[in-house]
């Protein structure tokens, strides 16, 4: 069994690599408007993860998972999930590196016993790009699993992120399941100022059990930032009674409240002279200069008689020297002593230009980002010369049994630990 890390005092083998000597201008001036996942882009716009373990991090809030488990209201068990998809993307703030796209057949396992589930992610596809993961818990009380087709495309002075793909998670004591897509995300300033982010989409969870519905409004920032990082929605059930609101910000914390206490919480602020409408209708301005971010409003004003379901852990001391790493993603190349002989070979743990990254290394993580890739284009030559399609080895495409959609669904026995046949891919 992998043991769990300890989360306390972590630190990188090296600081952050620079990016201050690269003109952005001149790698991104060709790629307006399109998709950029078929882009070679510098190795140094990254950051020392996988975009496997990207994915990872929806799992840092899993107590949330927990807490749903144990609670016996349908509409309770809906706020906290809502609370836990909202904390799956909080580790977005801040995060302006970009995590190396995944090689086809490359793989990612997370053990965490002190949270109670393991976790195994695989790239099933590389044109497009496909990242399919399965966590559950291990004592049968939930499983979660999601296929993500990330589309990146350039916009002039900022690069938009569109997580396209289906969350589900099944609560197996209570025979529920629940759907949702996570919101857009978007980087500003990518030529010129401060990069900062923003996550903005409406997002509907859906209890396919109940027929309760949650929907989520991440807000975009508007021209004054009033709205910068909020997010706000409601609950209602299957007859479309609305029973909460569900309010924060996504790089914070999030509450619930009756919605009749909202409701008359809201009219006595438009009496005392709220925001105009005008105002709340304006978005951040496209002009020539750098997109400020906003300054921060604010912390989240609290409505009485709301309960709090989730607040952000604070990040780690040095934090902005480590890419703006949360507690938990500086864990995730970690590797124990024996752990090595444990991991698939596909492990990106594994892999060397992540490493060369991880320990400073800009030269040698370039160098072999351009052998892994060349490698990849010849296997694929390969292949195709022997008429041989790629098999994925852990998930396979089926039907999602909630949505009726297409959707890669995990096969089972990773954890059995049988890599014999594992594609040989570093």
């Amino acid at each position: 069994v992998l043991k769990p890390v300890a989360l306390l005092g972590k630190m990188l083998p090296a600081d952050m690599i620079s990016r201050n000597n690269l003109n952005m201008w001149s790698v991104l001036k060709k790629c307006i408007g399109m998709e950029l996942s078929k882009i070679a882009m510098p190795v140094v716009f990254n950051e020392p993860l996988s975009f496997l373990q990207r994915i990872s991090e929806y799992m840092e809030h899993t107590h949330l998972i927990h807490k749903a488990c144990s609670l016996s209201d349908s509409i309770e068990r809906m706020q906290v999930v809502a609370a836990f998809a909202v904390s799956a993307v909080a580790s977005q703030w801040e995060r302006t590196g970009k995590p190396f796209n995944p090689l086809l057949g490359e793989t990612f396992e997370l053990t965490r016993e002190e949270d109670g589930y393991r976790l195994i992610s695989e790239q099933v596809s590389h044109h497009p790009p496909v990242s399919a993961f399965h966590a559950e818990s291990l004592k049968q009380e939930f499983e979660f699993h999601g296929t993500i087709y990330p589309k990146l495309k350039f916009w002039g002075k900022s690069v938009e992120a569109e997580p396209k793909g289906t969350m589900t998670l099944e609560l197996l004591k209570h025979k529920e399941a629940y759907t949702w897509t996570n919101p857009m995300c978007c980087v500003h300033n990518i030529i010129l100022g401060k990069l900062w982010i923003e996550q903005y989409g409406t997002v509907e969870i859906l209890n396919h059990s109940t027929g309760d519905k949650c929907v989520l409004n991440f807000k975009p920032c508007g021209m004054f930032g009033k709205e910068l990082h909020k997010v706000e929605g409601y609950i209602q059930d299957k007859s479309k009674k609305k029973h909460r609101v569900i309010y924060g910000k996504w790089t914070e914390c999030m509450y619930s409240v009756d919605s009749k206490v909202y409701d008359s919480n809201k009219k006595a602020e438009k009496k005392a002279g709220g925001i105009s409408k005008k105002q709340k209708q304006e978005t951040c301005a496209e002009g020539d200069e750098a997109d400020d971010m906003p300054d921060l409003q604010e912390t989240v004003t609290v409505i009485p008689g709301s309960a709090l379901l989730w607040k952000i852990t604070p990040r780690p001391p040095h934090s902005e020297k480590m890419y703006n790493f949360t507690s938990f993603a500086l864990t995730l190349n970690e590797m124990e002593p024996g752990m090595e002989g444990l991991l698939a070979p596909t492990d990106c743990r594994l892999r060397p230009d992540l490493k060369a990254m991880e320990d400073g290394d800009l030269d040698g993580a370039m160098t072999e980002k351009e052998r892994l890739e060349d490698k990849q284009r010849a296997a694929r030559k390969e292949r195709s010369k022997e008429e041989e399609e790629w098999s994925t080895r852990w998930f396979q495409t089926k039907t999602n049994p909630y949505t009726g959609a297409e959707d890669w669904l995990y096969s089972g026995g990773y954890f059995e630990r049988n890599f014999v046949d594992s594609p040989n891919i570093y």
